[in-house]
């Protein structure tokens, strides 16, 4: 059933990104009276799984998920369809227009990408507002356990106060802000300690079979008791929480792993908190270092336990417009730093480059508008970025190509665009096949 919901938004997502992105040159396109021939989601390598033709143009569904297109009369494109290059121009083709119009046909789909990122930003922050883990009221510091991290100094505890020269406010700030940075700053026993990475940090993170960084440190809950376990008979209860061991303080589900490393084949005394009171009860220890039962984490419990604190904060209508926008920008500005560190070979960040598989895995397996909305934004943003790359076969090799002309005043010539066309098709396929290829190895060897 997850890989259904996970499935479904992926698709939906990824249908409503290239619809809407195509619908960004077609509309263009027709209002300079231009001919678009077809319009599809997906590609129709051979056959469709459904066209129909509607006033000149052909609009159906591909087999092959990979993308979408329109193909508009009179331009070298994805279709490679060079005949039609051979006879005169007509006047309705796209090489017959003002360079104007064709960089505004040709800029379209991106604008429409931003647009709808900007747009999903300012509605998602007016119907859910904020909600973020005040750092500051993170007291016991992180869990802290990839041998990436402890190698270099840092270890379960340390609190996060900057990263590169980033204050960190919110705990959601370290992620985003650790990609390009040099180093961190820590708290640690009230001192102030800067740690420098490595270069490549996250071509080591890529590699790293423990992805983790700084977790949140979540107290150990009771979700279930199988029947076979060892303290089926002990008198545990959903949702208790053990918060000592034999007398020895035990908030969060790192100290109870370890502490029960210290016993086992033992029965221990064990506080736990049920209903907002204290209860001890007498637990086995298996010869592992378990209690035989199931545990699940929970930031709304460790917000009531009083072990953080989460702020949420509502917008008017008129203020969502300026917190969405801020969003917008910051969530590009990030996506253009990663396309940075992954264009710097030294850093190692290309080894982290995904690809369908990726974009599948940061859809969750339960159904959240919430967060298919972020994720869809997001990746709006990421395909229009990625389509103003210099690369013919993309919208921004099309641009790149049509400014030369604009400034220059020459137009390339239709062979020219073929082989451009061609070089830039073998590019983006060769990109296509490095980040599945990285989701397949990651899969297979990690």
């Amino acid at each position: 059933m997850e890989f259904i919901i996970k499935i479904s938004q992926f698709l939906l997502s990824l249908s409503l990104l290239i619809v809407l992105h195509e619908l960004g040159h077609f509309v263009p396109a027709k209002a300079f009276k231009t001919r678009v021939e077809k319009f599809y989601l997906f590609f129709d390598v051979k056959f469709s799984l459904f066209k129909k033709k509607i006033g000149g143009t052909e609009y159906g569904i591909g087999w092959l998920p990979l993308g979408g297109y329109v193909k508009i009369a009179g331009m070298i494109d994805e279709s490679m369809d060079t005949e039609a290059m051979k006879e005169e121009p007509k006047p309705w083709e796209f090489r017959s227009k003002p360079a104007w119009q064709r960089l505004i046909i040709m800029l379209g789909g991106v604008t429409v990408n931003f647009i709808l990122a900007w747009f999903v930003y300012i509605l998602m922050a007016f119907g859910y507002g904020d909600t973020a883990i005040d750092a500051s009221s993170i007291k016991d510091g992180y869990l802290i356990e990839n041998p990436l991290l402890t190698n270099l100094g840092f270890k379960t505890g340390d609190n996060v106060v900057k990263v590169g020269e980033v204050n960190i406010v919110n705990e959601s700030d370290i992620l985003p802000n650790i990609i390009g940075a040099e180093s961190v700053t820590i708290e640690r026993d009230g001192e102030l300690k800067t740690i420098n990475l490595p270069t490549d940090f996250l071509g080591q993170l890529s590699d790293s079979k423990n992805r983790d960084l700084f977790e949140l440190r979540l107290p150990y809950t009771i979700a279930k008791v199988p029947d076979t376990s060892h303290n089926a008979n002990a008198g545990l209860k959903v949702k208790d929480v053990v918060v000592s061991i034999n007398g020895e303080s035990t908030k969060y589900q790192d100290e109870v792993i370890s502490k029960l490393s210290n016993y086992k084949g033992q029965s221990v005394s064990v506080e736990l908190i049920r209903d907002k009171e204290k209860i001890v009860k007498s637990l086995k220890v298996s010869d592992d270092g378990k209690f035989g039962v199931i545990s699940q984490a929970s930031i709304r419990l460790s917000e009531e336990l009083g072990y953080l604190d989460v702020v949420t904060k509502t917008y008017g209508f008129g203020e969502s417009f300026s917190v969405g926008t801020t969003k917008f920008t910051k969530t590009i500005g990030s996506y253009f730093g990663q396309l940075k560190q992954i264009f710097s070979p030294s850093t190692g960040a290309y080894k982290g480059v995904g690809g369908f598989k990726a974009i599948f895995d940061i859809f969750p397996d339960t159904w959240s508008w919430q967060a298919f909305w972020g994720i869809t934004a997001f990746l709006s943003i990421m395909l229009g970025v990625l389509n103003l790359l210099p690369i013919p076969a993309l919208d921004g090799g099309h641009v790149m190509f049509l400014l030369y002309e604009m400034v220059s005043g020459r137009q390339p010539s239709d062979k020219f665009m073929e082989y451009a066309q061609m070089a830039g098709f073998f590019v983006l396929i060769a990109l296509v096949l490095f980040a599945n290829g990285n989701d397949i190895f990651k899969a297979v060897f990690k």
